[in-house]
């Protein structure tokens, strides 16, 4: 009964699946080369980890092309203002418009990250998202996960299992 109890807990504190492919991990991940690392990704939408710092770092990915208008919009909640911006943007990729940041959508937006420097080690990484109105950087650090700074100006770990922008 404790392993049951146990999976179902794990289970539930997890993302959902993004076409099968999304990595498990509770924090956007990266190992390696950091060209795929945005490939794996669970979903964040009005029903999938609404509320969390991956729903943030989208958010932020969003308003750097241009999609929100102000950094008072990154705040971790997906809403009908971050699903119509993610359609919009979907749109303009040439994906499918469902208003959700899945696997397509992430592996789409990490095409765009450039490569700018390792901080100390080769795990760690210093990157740029260059948007269409603005740009920002993030880090991955030696454990391989994703850091970026919200629309306050405070350096987060992109996780699904909590929010702490707003």
């Amino acid at each position: 009964m404790g392993a049951l109890t146990a999976a179902l807990l794990a289970v539930s504190t997890t993302p959902a699946s993004a076409s099968g492919t999304y990595s498990g991990l509770p924090f956007v991940y990266g190992a390696g080369a950091w060209e795929d690392d945005w490939t794996n990704e669970g979903v964040v939408d009005v029903n999938t980890n609404r509320t969390s710092n991956v729903t943030c770092l989208w958010q932020t990915v969003l308003w750097a092309d241009g999609y929100l208008s102000s950094t008072a919009d990154i705040d971790g909640d997906f809403g009908t203002q971050t699903k119509t911006a993610t359609a919009k943007w979907q749109s303009r990729y040439g994906l499918g418009a469902d208003g959700s940041a899945g696997k397509n959508t992430w592996t789409e937006a990490g095409t765009r990250l450039i490569y700018l420097f390792p901080e100390g080690s080769e795990q760690y990484l210093t990157l740029y998202y260059p948007g269409e109105v603005d740009g920002f950087y993030v880090n991955r650090d030696a454990n391989g996960n994703y850091q970026f700074w919200d629309g306050d100006g405070v350096k987060r770990t992109a996780g699904y299992n909590y929010r702490t922008c707003s």
